[in-house]
Formats: structure tokens, sequence, C-alpha cells
């Protein structure tokens, strides 16, 4: 008689749990010597079809600096309606849906393939008499799960993350948000252009660092527990005038991106923290990094520290000069999360 034979496949979500305590990226107020960012103004008045957003703030000169814009409903409630922070049960469900659905449109013949739950996480078992077959279908299944992942993470703006410890989890895809964010905000590129010139990448830079570094820090114990829980889309950082790093790193990102379309940047985390890094060469005294080939001058966006292009809070170039930190770079088409190969 054939031997049967059996290929269990523990589901790829065993080696994709989010370790959230270990790699959450929640920030620390920046500590610095450097004068503070000051908000000195912020409204928001409801318009047609949209609101419209005025602030105030000092620069890094102890000049008022304003800007008013506006933003339309659908960019400020609609965009991001289904951004959630991730729940590895959740996902592994609906992952699990997808996959038995395809595999009752397109069930393959001669093999028995069922679904196993075990402490939360669920196997793929394929029986059949034909050794060939099963291991081939086996494969295709394997494939087809990581497909299917890859498409639900794309869908729902997350991304597998490493930090530099090796230790993997899954985060908000900032890269795309902020990408997916720049047709927001387009409307404030000509405002902005007013005050400084976009031939100056660092005036441009800079102004743009102090306005996001005024608007008020906002930390968020519960991202501890759960994976992007707090995480503010650009559009509702400015709603709500207030963000943790990773908000206002993405926020920073989306409206240079909108400003200066082909610079290449660069997110990078570091415990606790979060912050960018642009292409241009850096000039004496200021922190930056080369990676894949690519040198990067780095910013921090959150403030309250009033840091202009070049310099960190210590805590942050601390981290920089041990290495301790992973980069994601930010083109014009989003790479991969990688670690620092500096």
């Amino acid at each position: 008689m054939p031997t049967i034979v059996d290929r269990q496949h523990p589901s790829l979500f065993r080696a994709m749990q989010p370790l959230a305590n270990l790699m959450v990226l929640f920030c620390l107020f920046v500590v610095s010597t450097t004068l503070n960012a000051q908000q000195t103004y912020f409204n928001k008045a409801a318009i047609d079809k949209g609101y419209q957003f005025t602030y105030q703030w000092l620069d890094y000169n102890d000049q008022t600096q304003k800007l008013s814009f506006q933003l339309t409903q659908q960019s400020l409630f609609d965009r991001f309606r289904q951004l959630k922070s991730y729940q590895a049960s959740y996902a592994q469900k609906a992952i699990l849906r997808r996959l038995k659905q395809h595999l009752r449109k397109k069930p393959v013949q001669g093999v028995q393939v069922s679904f196993r739950q075990t402490n939360g996480e669920y196997r793929i078992n394929v029986k059949g008499q034909d050794q060939q077959k099963v291991s081939k279908t086996y494969q295709q299944l394997i494939k087809l799960e990581s497909t299917i992942q890859q498409q639900y993470f794309q869908e729902n703006y997350y991304q597998p993350f490493t930090n530099h410890d090796n230790i993997t989890g899954i985060k908000v895809d900032h890269g795309a948000i902020a990408n997916d964010s720049v047709d927001d905000l387009k409307l404030m590129k000509p405002i902005i252009l007013e005050q400084v010139s976009i031939q100056n990448i660092r005036q441009v830079t800079n102004y743009v660092l102090g306005f996001v570094q005024s608007i008020p820090y906002s930390p968020l114990e519960s991202r501890i527990n759960s994976s992007g829980s707090g995480f503010n889309n650009p559009t509702k950082v400015l709603w709500e005038n207030q963000g943790d790093c990773d908000s206002k790193m993405t926020l920073t990102a989306s409206i240079l991106r909108g400003l200066m379309p082909r610079i290449e940047m660069a997110l990078l985390y570091i415990d606790k923290h979060a912050f960018i890094g642009i292409s241009i060469p850096s000039e004496a005294g200021e922190v930056s990094i080369e990676h894949q080939g690519v040198h990067y001058v780095l910013a921090e966006p959150t403030g309250p520290a009033l840091l202009p292009l070049g310099q960190l809070a210590p805590e942050s170039k601390l981290a920089i000069d041990q290495g301790r930190y992973t980069v994601e770079p930010y083109h014009e088409v989003i790479n991969s999360t990688a670690n620092n190969d500096d």
C-alpha cells in the first residue's frame, strides 16, 4: 500500500510575531542645551470642504515664522481610515481566510489540505499518496502564504522590521505612509517656497524641521503593548497638533518629499527614537552616515530642541557613533528595511 505523506508547515507568523516591547519606537523628549521649539499659535477653522490650518512658531534665530494652508476632509479623515495598530492574531486570521478562499477557487487535485491551530498559531497540513505531489503542493502553499502576507501588509501599511540587535517584529510602514501623504500636503509647497528658496536644500529642510519640531510632542505609552498603537499619520499630526517621534518623522519626510521629489532620504531608527537623513554633502561638525553607498546628513524632527540639519541630540549621536541604528532608505522608490551595514 502506498505511503501516506503528511507535510506540516508552521505559519510564517511564528517567525514574524511582533516583539513590540523590544522594538517599539515611541520617543523620549530630546534633552538638549539648545533653544527649545516654541509654537506660539495654532488654529484650525472649518471652510468649504475642509479646514484652514494656521501655525506660528519661533525658529532657530528666535524669529517668528508663520504657515497657513488648507486640507480637505478626505485627506484628513479618509486616506488612512483602515490604519490600525498591528495585531498578530487578527492578521493571521485574515491571511488564513484569504488562503482558504484561494484553495476553494483553485483546489489542488490528488492531495488533502487542512489547517490546524495550536497555541494561537496555525499549521498547514498536506496529505496524499504521491510524495512528489505532496511536496510540490507544500512548497506552493508556502509561497502563496508569503505572497498573501505581503499583500496584506501592503494594504494595511505594515512591514517586517529588524532592529540593530537583530530582533524582528512588525511596524508601521512609515515610508509608504509618507509617500501616500504627499498629494494631501502638496498645497503646502508653494506656501513654503514663498518663505525659502527651493535652490537651498538646507534652508528648505531647516524650515520644515523648525515647523515640525514646534508641534507638541505626545508620548504614547500604549505603544509598548501593540506595534503602531498611537501612531498618527501626517494629516492626523496636523489635525491633533501633536505626534510622537515616528509620526513627526513621517510628517517631515512627506513634506520634504513633496518639496524635493528627487532628493534621497532615509528613515533611521534607534532604541525609543527615530529621525531622518538627507542625501547632501555634509559640512564640518555635522552628524552623517554612509549607507549602501549613499551619504546622509542626519536631522531630528521630534523636538522640542530646535536642532538644525546635521545636529542630533546627545542620545541620538551616541547611538549613531556606536552603530546601534537601523536604516530604511526612503528614495523615490521605497526600498526594503535594512540593518546598519556601515
